[in-house]
């Protein structure tokens, strides 16, 4: 990527970063009150996120290497991971960010078109292994508190985790469609349709469609043809999910004797569900915490508790954003 592209990335990534700290929803002493109540667990979840990056690059890398092109390195894909997602985190409505920034570093390995379809190919897995999630945190509070515990479903929550289940399994579906056979032309068709957008998209599709065709079978390509790397590359992205749980558990755990990492789970599930709704908003300020306060509650965990916990987590968000801006400045390749 050229060095001055990188240095708008990295400045808007600054500016973004700034920006957040000053407008940040609580004062500096409510910050060092809760640092304080978490202890050491502060840093053991900061390092616990890398961790987690480490299975995202992970699940990254088996999309990019697949034999052929060029090859990238993989301290440059955990790079790529982490700088990327910090993009996203600071960019209104999400990965308008970190995938560009992706594509213009890996064109550098691999090509354009490469680059384009395995950053396509990997939001889509890091999506779908939400809705995965978010599917199975269903599963669970049915098991847990109707089945195991002896309750019985009222028609309020019957009818709202069974349409749950219908929209998660029809994106699943969904998402599978796009596996098998591309959808970026599909997508680039409904643009078409879009009167704000029609004249230029038209025009975009038109001389580009060889070219988008071309990433649609590049994506297809991997379910197809690379069925292990892409069932591990969606099963690494899934356990990302599931072990990001284990730091509401000992936060929360602190505070409620009796809570769990079963519960743990379905408080992580529904509240990046509810912040996901507002995904309009950076770092999803606002609808996390009141995310967190929520799914608590639907577990017996007092509120406050929940706010408590999605404080600590937004710090250590902030701490990683922080870090993947800097390596976006020092994560240049050298040739």
């Amino acid at each position: 990527m050229k060095k001055g592209w990188q240095t708008i990335f990295f400045l808007f990534g600054l500016a973004a970063v700034v920006l957040m700290l000053l407008t940040f929803d609580a004062d500096w002493a409510r910050v060092r009150e809760v640092l304080g109540q978490a202890g050491i667990w502060f840093p053991v979840i900061v390092v616990l996120w890398g961790f987690i990056y480490l299975m995202n690059a992970c699940s990254f890398g088996l999309i990019i290497n697949d034999g052929t092109g060029g090859r990238v390195p993989f301290g440059k894909v955990f790079q790529l991971t982490v700088s990327g997602y910090a993009l996203n985190y600071v960019t209104p409505l999400g990965l308008m960010g970190g995938e560009p920034y992706r594509i213009l570093e890996l064109s550098d390995y691999v090509g354009g078109k490469k680059a384009t379809s395995s950053v396509i190919l990997y939001s889509m897995m890091h999506i779908c292994s939400h809705f995965c999630f978010w599917l199975s945190a269903v599963i669970l509070y049915v098991v847990l508190h109707f089945v195991a515990d002896g309750y019985g479903l009222n028609v309020w929550m019957s009818v709202m985790l069974g349409v749950m289940t219908v929209v998660f399994v029809a994106v699943l579906w969904l998402f599978s469609l796009g596996y098998r056979k591309g959808f970026v032309v599909k997508v680039f068709g409904v643009l078409s349709r879009i009167p704000l957008v029609r004249r230029w998209d038209a025009g975009y599709l038109d001389k580009h469609r060889s070219d988008l065709e071309e990433v649609d079978s590049q994506i297809a390509l991997m379910l197809t043809q690379r069925r292990a790397s892409f069932w591990w590359s969606l099963l690494l992205e899934y356990a990302a999910r599931v072990v990001s749980c284990l730091e509401y558990w000992l936060l929360i755990g602190m505070f409620v004797q009796g809570f769990t990492f079963w519960d743990s789970i379905l408080v992580m599930a529904f509240s990046s569900l509810f912040s996901n709704l507002i995904f309009f908003s950076p770092m999803q300020m606002g609808g996390y915490e009141g995310g967190m306060a929520l799914a608590a509650g639907g577990v017996q965990v007092p509120g406050a508790y929940g706010l408590y916990t999605a404080l600590v987590a937004r710090l250590r968000q902030i701490v990683w954003t922080v870090i993947g801006v800097i390596l976006i400045k020092v994560g240049k390749r050298n040739d």
